[in-house]
């Protein structure tokens, strides 16, 4: 249920409303718009009865929710979320880019590819130091070492970094990564959800190779409902009968993300396609469908590459795309101010 309250409500009245509704057992979430303030409430609201709450004059309407998605459901928070990260933020009209390798190699391998991303647009450094694998005898990622050259490469480049955790037990080495980010694989891995749920760092949630929208949904509601707002969502293509690509990328996803959640929703073009060539057409799309970000795997050689590389990018393609990205989103921007 939430109760969306009148234009600057009497303060005591709504104290006096606030402590009702606690001694109900009713959990309150207060979200303040620009020009509405929402009251979202998670408990057994059955017990509540609408009529009384809306003929309150600092009421303004009183409504239901039927999907089970509480936290991140815009109906509670209608103004979008901004996840800030360190010089740069995700969200709010801005489109964040995050580039990098797939996985990380070497010191030289990353600062290399650190260094030309950001001089060509890029926010924020994205390189896997623990790569889940569909193959046991596939690399498998530096671990330990590939976190510690991710931080050598943040402050090389002062780029905040996102990388993939595999599980929960690793989160003390996880300091000095901004974004932690939960792969398809996990979507579903509800302890693990959970954990990243009690700690204050952004996390960015893959969609699940056959999940629907309402479980990617659910997923990041473990996270918020243990205390952590700060979500984020990842369409990186979904399976399909087509096998010609990789995966299927899903751009409805972020018409429909927008209209049911207040979360920011970024495009992975690269492990969606599974083709260096195919990457830009799905990285252009997906600015034109009003993503919040792009994460795009980008690789000094990527004939030698140990993980993914024929869905990289060389340098200078990147170079040459991100500079596309950014035109673009610039004159989507004109557009919808226009339409305003």
């Amino acid at each position: 249920m939430f109760i969306v309250l009148k234009s600057n409500p009497d303060p005591a009245r709504l104290a006096s409303l606030k402590d009702w509704l606690a001694s109900k057992d009713i959990e309150i979430h207060t979200s303040e718009g620009a020009t509405t303030t929402v009251l979202g409430l998670v408990g057994d609201t059955s017990i509540i009865d609408i009529d009384l709450i809306a003929a309150l004059d600092i009421v303004e309407d009183v409504k239901r929710i039927q999907e089970p998605f509480k936290n991140a459901n815009r109906k509670f928070h209608p103004d979008d979320t901004v996840i800030k990260v360190g010089n740069t933020q995700i969200g709010g009209g801005n489109l964040t880019i995050m580039a990098g390798p797939c996985s990380v190699e070497s010191e030289e391998q990353l600062v290399t590819i650190a260094k030309a991303v950001k001089a060509s647009g890029a926010t924020m450094l994205r390189g896997g130091a623990f790569k889940p694998r569909s193959s046991p005898y596939a690399f498998q990622g530096l671990g330990e070492e590939g976190l510690r050259l991710l931080s050598l490469a943040k402050k090389e480049t002062g780029l905040p970094v996102v990388s993939e955790m595999m599980e929960a037990s690793q989160l003390p080495l996880f300091d000095d990564v901004d974004v932690i980010q939960v792969g398809a694989r996990n979507m579903q891995n509800f302890n693990l959800l959970s954990v990243l749920g009690n700690q204050d760092k952004p996390v960015m949630i893959k969609r699940g190779l056959s999940s629907t929208y309402e479980e990617w949904l659910m997923s990041a509601e473990y996270v918020m409902a243990s205390g952590n707002k700060q979500v984020i969502l990842c369409e990186r293509g979904i399976r399909t009968f087509e096998t010609y690509t990789r995966n299927t990328l899903d751009l409805g996803a972020v018409p429909v993300l927008k209209k049911l959640s207040h979360l920011p929703v970024i495009i992975d073009p690269s492990h969606a396609s599974g083709k260096w060539d195919l990457v830009p057409s799905g990285a252009l799309a997906a600015v034109a469908a009003g993503t919040d970000g792009l994460l795009i795997e980008v690789h000094n050689d990527p004939e030698k590459a140990l993980c993914d590389g024929p869905q990289s990018l060389k340098m200078d393609t990147f170079d040459e795309l991100a500079h596309k990205l950014l035109a673009l989103h610039g004159f989507m921007q004109e557009l919808e101010g226009g339409k305003k």
